[in-house]
């Protein structure tokens, strides 16, 4: 018999610029990380992203996708960057703004 305490608490993170999903999940002991993006059925809820090639971490480390998770981890998808920071800095830079300027400063 299954009780509680063979379940371990996650989370699971992705964010668009149009939403984001915080799912707080109660999982079995042993799965990984691609375990439980597949039961939060993430790439149905974002059928634009291609949540199976995009990358993934725990608290903000990148891990694989056959990480086990621990209870109270953090799973997190990320989308690729749109502009390289660095590139956004030296653009902004350029315009003699900085990354913390609204358009109107």
């Amino acid at each position: 018999m299954r009780t509680m305490a063979d379940q371990i608490a996650v989370e699971l993170v992705i964010a668009t610029p149009q939403s984001q999903l915080l799912l707080a999940l109660e999982v079995d002991h042993g799965v990984t990380v691609a375990d439980v993006i597949s039961r939060a059925s993430v790439a149905e809820q974002f059928p634009d992203l291609h949540v199976s090639e995009l990358l993934v971490g725990v608290w903000g480390r990148q891990v694989s996708r056959d990480h086990v998770v621990s209870d109270g981890d953090r799973i997190e998808i990320y989308r690729p960057l749109q502009i390289d920071p660095r590139e956004a800095r030296r653009t902004l830079a350029e315009l003699g703004r900085t990354m913390g300027q609204s358009p109107e400063d």
